[in-house]
């Protein structure tokens, strides 16, 4: 698991943050609104958010994130439509990855003492390596880190680092198996 930090809130920086926070949220909104056909405009706002232009990565649209500037997406990802990545903490996304319809990436919180709930908010980086395949609807929490070629089963929640190759499915994040890697003569170009 990845370290999680604290960001006091009314503060300076919170009050930085939330700005880019109200940026995110209105091209977020901007976003979701254009037609799907409207390949230019989407990969124009997506690139605003994201903080740099996309390359080679498909983010399908509606989508939504916190922040924006947190990600970090790999050559040739591609992201379902109605995704949220709460990305304050930072998401990091490997090669090759297939983000499937509806996952929630979360790397925010608060800490769980109520009485230093209000006073902080909580961050911890997602790393997903490459060749990763995310199904529906799952949820990946803060600090969490997902080793390559492994599959995420549909409305898993994830709450542990997941090996390399390497199927979790269920709320409870159960193995279920672990994957022989490919050759390298099987890998993607």
């Amino acid at each position: 698991m990845l370290e999680e930090r604290r960001i006091p809130t009314r503060t300076p920086e919170w009050r930085t943050i939330y700005e880019r926070i109200r940026v995110a949220m209105d091209l977020t909104s901007r976003l979701n609104v254009l037609p799907f056909s409207d390949i230019d405009s989407r990969n124009a706002l997506l690139g605003e958010l994201l903080g740099t232009p996309l390359s080679s990565a498909i983010v399908h649209p509606p989508f939504y994130c916190t922040y924006g500037l947190g990600i970090e997406l790999g050559e040739r990802t591609s992201v379902g439509q109605a995704c949220s990545f709460l990305d304050l903490g930072g998401i990091t996304i490997g090669d090759r990855t297939m983000i499937s319809p509806k996952v929630t990436l979360i790397t925010e919180g608060h800490p769980i003492d109520p009485a230093e709930r209000y006073a902080f908010i909580t961050v911890a980086p997602i790393v997903i390596e490459a060749d990763v395949w995310i199904g529906a609807a799952a949820t990946i929490l803060p600090g969490v880190t997902i080793g390559h070629d492994s599959v995420v089963g549909a409305g898993a929640v994830v709450a542990k680092d997941v090996p390399p190759l390497t199927v979790v499915t269920g709320p409870g994040q159960v193995e279920r198996r672990h994957l022989t890697p490919r050759s390298s003569a099987e890998t993607p170009a």
